[in-house]
């Protein structure tokens, strides 16, 4: 099977915009021109990669494992480039907010490295909810904020006028369920669980992910309580109080007895991506070099390990 890598980020675009009008308009082509790029790589899989639905294009499991070797390469190439800009003399305080996962497992553990590596520059890390960061870097109190995305709910957020998008990270939905709770942990039906959801914070990709199940299964799944932290949310599912949906990031490191942890397909992935102000900047400014650090970080976090 002989695949032209420059396909792959055209089904990348598809996976994550949701459809081929919304990929077309983000890679600067035309919408015939998606088709053709995927029909080719069909041709060259041998497989089906993408199928339309009523609520836009859906990724195959042949299109979901072609779509991963494509988050590789560009993973790859994002450390390549980090490396390759990594000898430059940057110096400047940057200002970058983030939600809890992400800051304690992606950067945290690298600050020590980056200070050695680039003694000058200062990053500063503000931990808060959607809302309050993007208020804080529309008033330029913060240089780039770390979006999470529930990548197949299309039109949950949208960037704002002069502002630009670099993909980080995409990582797999996990359903945590109190240990031992269901008979069997195979063809698990998300609208039929034994016992109801936990609620979660409007602004969170989760959220998102409960709507999208909300309409694909066409159950009520009802929420109980609600949590912001995934601490929380572990705490009341091992007492029996409820399931969550919870990314791999936010279960790395973390002590999960008395709740099982499992993989079920439908839940799609989270997105994370960088969003910033365009300032029409050269590549070697202190947010630039930023940007390529939490790139390279985050393409060496394992999204298969939870602990």
């Amino acid at each position: 099977m002989e695949i032209d890598p420059r396909r792959l980020r055209v089904l990348l675009a598809v996976a994550r915009t949701g459809g081929v009008l919304a990929a077309a308009d983000e890679l600067g082509i035309t919408p015939s021109a998606v088709s053709q790029q995927l029909s080719k790589l069909e041709d060259e899989t041998g497989h089906a990669l993408v199928v339309r639905t009523p609520r836009g294009s859906v990724l195959t499991p042949p299109g979901l494992a072609v779509a991963e070797a494509g988050e590789e390469i560009e993973r790859a190439l994002s450390v390549a480039r980090a490396r390759i800009a990594g000898g430059a003399k940057v110096a400047g305080v940057v200002r970058v907010g983030g939600f809890t996962s992400f800051v304690r497992t992606v950067v945290i553990p690298r600050l020590p490295e980056w200070r050695v590596r680039y003694p000058q520059l200062q990053i500063r890390m503000v931990e808060d909810d959607f809302p309050a960061l993007m208020r804080l870097l529309r008033q330029r109190q913060l240089d780039a904020v770390v979006v999470e995305l529930d990548s197949t709910t299309t039109g949950q957020r949208s960037l704002s006028a002069g502002m630009t998008e670099e993909p980080l990270l995409d990582e797999p939905w996990k359903l945590v369920v109190p240990a031992g709770s269901l008979l069997s942990t195979e063809n698990v039906d998300l609208g039929r669980l034994p016992f109801p959801w936990l609620g979660v914070e409007s602004t969170a990709a989760n959220a998102s992910v409960l709507g999208r199940l909300r309409q694909s299964t066409g159950a009520q799944m009802e929420t109980v309580h609600q949590y912001q932290d995934t601490l929380t949310a572990l705490a009341l599912v091992a007492a029996g109080e409820g399931a969550a949906i919870v990314p791999t990031l936010a279960l790395s490191g973390v002590v999960q007895d008395g709740v099982d942890v499992l993989d079920v397909p439908g839940l799609g992935t989270r997105r994370i991506v960088l969003w910033r102000f365009d300032r029409r900047r050269s590549t070697g400014t202190p947010v630039d070099t930023v940007a390529r650090l939490l790139r390279e970080s985050a393409a060496a976090f394992d999204t298969r390990s939870t602990s």
